[in-house]
C-alpha cells in the first residue's frame, strides 16, 4: 500500500515537471540583422503625359460640321482653316441687316434735304441718324460671330488628333482639334495637400506606364501651381520629361517623387517593425526595444537610432510575445 503511494506521488512529479516544461519551452523566432542602404522618402501621384506646348480647338456655337481638314498628325501654320460650321443662317441674318443699314441710310439722306428745306425737324432726323449707327453696330456684332464658324489653328504646330465628322453637330465647348508640338512632352500630376510641401522643383521622379511593364522612366519636377484644388484637396505638379522618352500624348502614368534620400542607413524590413518598436535577441530572450524611425518605405524603414548594426531583430514583429520571454532563434 505504501509502494502503491510511492508510485502516485512520483507520477504527480513526474506530470508536474513535464507541464513546467511545455510552459517555460523557448519560442520558436525567425531574425534578420539589420543592413546598410539608401532610403528613399518618396511622395506618390498619376499623372497624364501631354505637350509642354499645346492648344485645344473647340466649336463655340452648335452648328452642323459641313467642312473638315484632313490635317491629322500635319503641320499647320497659324490661322490655318480647320473645319468649317454651317453658316448659312447667320449669314442670312447678315444680309437681313445689310438690308436694314440700307433703308436706314436712305431714310437718313431723305430726311437731311427735308430738314434743310425746313419741312421736318431735327428730332426726326437725330433719330434716323440713331436707327443708322445701330444697324452698323448690329453688322459689325454678326459679321464678328461669322469667324465663330471657321475654325483656325490658333498656334503653329502639328495636329495631334482630329474629332467630329462632316454632317455631325458641334456642341459649344466640344474639342474637335488638338494642335501643339510633339516634343517636348512633360507630365501633368494631382498631389495631395499633404504631401505637396514635400515636392520642389528639380526633384527627380520615377515613373511606370502600364503601356511600358517592368520598366522605370524618368523626370524631373519642373513647376507647380500655386493654387490648389480645395474640392479634390490637390494640387498640379508638372514633371519635364526628356526628349528621349519613349511615353506617347495622352499616356497615364503613375509617379514616385524622390523629396529626400538617406545614404548608407540603417534599414529593417517593415514588417520586423510596429511603430517605432522592434523585438531584439539577448541571450535566449527577447527584449522589446523603442527606436528612433527615419523614412517609412514600402519595403524597409530607417533607423536613426536606438539599434546596433549587428543586433538580431526578430521578423515578424510578434504581436503576442512578452518582454523578456525564452526565444530559440530558427535564422538570421
Amino acid at each position: 500500500m505504501k509502494f502503491a503511494r510511492s508510485s502516485l506521488i512520483v507520477a504527480a512529479l513526474a506530470a508536474a515537471g513535464g507541464g513546467y516544461w511545455f510552459l517555460t519551452k523557448p519560442v520558436a523566432v525567425a531574425t534578420v540583422v539589420p543592413k546598410r542602404g539608401d532610403a528613399a522618402e518618396i511622395v506618390y501621384a498619376t499623372g497624364t503625359v501631354e505637350p509642354r506646348n499645346w492648344a485645344k480647338v473647340a466649336a463655340l456655337v452648335r452648328e452642323r460640321i459641313v467642312e473638315r481638314c484632313d490635317c491629322e498628325g500635319q503641320r499647320v501654320e497659324q490661322g490655318h482653316v480647320l473645319a468649317r460650321l454651317d453658316s448659312v443662317q447667320a449669314e442670312a441674318t447678315l444680309a437681313e441687316l445689310k438690308a436694314r443699314q440700307k433703308l436706314a441710310t436712305a431714310e437718313h439722306d431723305r430726311l437731311t434735304v427735308l430738314v434743310e428745306r425746313n419741312v421736318m425737324s431735327q428730332q426726326a432726323l437725330d433719330r434716323a441718324r440713331s436707327e443708322m449707327g445701330q444697324a452698323s453696330a448690329l453688322i459689325a456684332g454678326q459679321t464678328a460671330r461669322l469667324e465663330n464658324y471657321v475654325l483656325r489653328a490658333p498656334m503653329r504646330g502639328t495636329v495631334l488628333r482630329r474629332d467630329g465628322e462632316v454632317g455631325e453637330i458641334a456642341e459649344p465647348g466640344t474639342v474637335l482639334f488638338w494642335i501643339g508640338e510633339a516634343k517636348p512632352l512633360r507630365v501633368v500630376a494631382e498631389v495631395n495637400e499633404e504631401d505637396i510641401p514635400q515636392v520642389k522643383a528639380g526633384q527627380r521622379a520615377l515613373i511606370r506606364a502600364d503601356a511600358f511593364p517592368g520598366r522605370t522612366l524618368e523626370g524631373t519636377v519642373d513647376s507647380i501651381t500655386p493654387k490648389g484644388d480645395p474640392v479634390a484637396k490637390t494640387y498640379r505638379v508638372y514633371l519635364a520629361l526628356p526628349d528621349d522618352t519613349p511615353l506617347l500624348i495622352g499616356m497615364t502614368v503613375e509617379l514616385n517623387i524622390i523629396t529626400r534620400v538617406a545614404k548608407e542607413a540603417l534599414l529593417l524590413p517593415v514588417a520586423a517593425v510596429q511603430g517605432n518598436a522592434v523585438f531584439v535577441i539577448e541571450g535566449d530572450r527577447a527584449r522589446r526595444r523603442e527606436l528612433s524611425i527615419g523614412i517609412r518605405g514600402t519595403g524597409d524603414v530607417e533607423v536613426l537610432s536606438g539599434l546596433p548594426d549587428q543586433a538580431r531583430v526578430i521578423t515578424p514583429f510578434p504581436d503576442k510575445l512578452r518582454d523578456g520571454a525564452h526565444v530559440a532563434p530558427q535564422g538570421g
